[in-house]
């Protein structure tokens, strides 16, 4: 086993690298970039910025991607907006977003600031990156964690009472409310939810922004516990619905597989209970592809399916950091947190490919192949 782990690991590096590289040359293709950006906030905003520029104030080397011109004749044509702005002015914005250098000299910086865990400051809210994800984290951890452990605890016990009760009435009302529940968009649900229960045009149980009261420091450790969840409730509400379904259906096929082997059908001739059967035997073998997948289950919900929950609930979490990096081009952010959950994704794969051994010993990597 330790054997495969290190290959795994040594794996990672690779598979990063190549995210990376991908990543970094679809940026230099995409239109627009920091450098844009700025030109519109100045060409609308007056003569703020360009003070601030002419001070040398702004970002640093961080990365990033956008176009860069060669030659400061040709600078006002290279972006739009840049008409009428001084040729040196613009090469001063480039050297600001580090872009008055080369596109592969500028993603090997970056690399070799990412190793170190460098991951510089944000273009336009002049803080470090690591900084930013960390105010984030305390949002998007709560998210991620309490929804994926509910939908597990409705999930699993529900597959498999629809897999021991398959066809009967309850099995197909069942699946009407998972089919119902999948149907309906989690930021459909959250808005029914804030009408229904949070002031909207009904009751007024539920507050509306933020993970905490703004009193929080001054409540007892009951309280605070109670004032968390109490703010979480709506939002994990809305993600656990629209969760669940397909977890459920996973159970129920993977029990509704297994209860058809030959191993159990032998079990039963030996004269074990249905109970002891199921749980002693069925259920190791079904719930191997459930429960491993928990760790990237954890990391989809926390990245990837939260970002309309902040919004409608104005949560500040992750999801809407990266939204609004990408939108304003915030090519340390953008790239930053991309190595860092990219990294944590590898490394959470793996666990998942341990947790097979930890349920089912009888799984050896040892013998096989990365």
């Amino acid at each position: 086993m330790l054997a495969y782990i290190i290959r795994r690991l040594f794996l990672i590096i690779p598979t990063l690298f190549g995210i990376m590289v991908i990543n970094f040359a679809v940026i230099q293709a995409a239109p627009g970039g920091p450098v844009e950006q700025l030109i519109s906030q100045i060409t609308g905003e007056g003569t703020a910025i360009v003070e601030r520029v002419s001070r040398g104030g702004g970002g640093e080397v961080a990365g990033g991607g956008g176009s860069s011109s060669t030659t400061a004749a040709g600078q006002q044509g290279t972006y739009r907006g840049a008409q009428g702005l001084d040729p040196a002015f613009i090469a001063e914005l480039e050297r600001m977003f580090g872009f008055d250098k080369p596109p592969l000299e500028r993603f090997f910086l970056m690399m070799r600031n990412y190793i170190v865990f460098d991951f510089g400051k944000s273009f336009f809210r002049d803080r470090d990156v690591v900084e930013l994800v960390i105010d984030k984290l305390p949002v998007s951890i709560s998210l991620g964690l309490w929804s994926t452990i509910l939908i597990y605890l409705v999930s699993i016990p529900l597959g498999i009472s629809k897999a021991v009760r398959d066809g009967s009435r309850f099995d197909i009302w069942t699946s009407g409310v998972v089919i119902v529940g999948y149907a309906i968009p989690s930021f459909l649900f959250a808005i029914l939810l804030i009408v229904v229960f949070a002031g909207g045009s009904y009751l007024d149980w539920f507050p509306l922004r933020g993970l905490t009261s703004d009193n929080f420091d001054q409540l007892s450790w009951p309280q605070k516990i109670t004032d968390y969840f109490w703010h979480l409730a709506l939002p994990i509400t809305a993600m656990v619905v629209g969760g669940f379904a397909g977890l459920t259906m996973l159970t129920k096929n993977s029990f509704l597989d297994q209860i058809g082997q030959q191993y159990v059908i032998t079990a039963r001739a030996k004269g074990l209970t249905e109970r002891r059967v199921l749980y002693g035997h069925v259920f190791r073998n079904a719930m191997l592809i459930v429960i491993a997948g928990f760790p990237g289950a954890f990391i989809s919900v926390i990245f990837t399916g939260a970002l309309l929950i902040e919004v409608i609930f104005s949560l500040d979490g992750l999801g809407l950091l990266g939204f609004e990096a990408a939108f304003q081009r915030d090519y340390p952010v953008m790239f930053g947190t991309l190595f860092f959950f990219s990294l944590l994704g590898l490394l959470l794969n793996l666990v998942g490919d341990l947790m097979y051994t930890i349920i089912d010993p009888r799984i050896d990597f040892e013998s096989r192949e990365v």
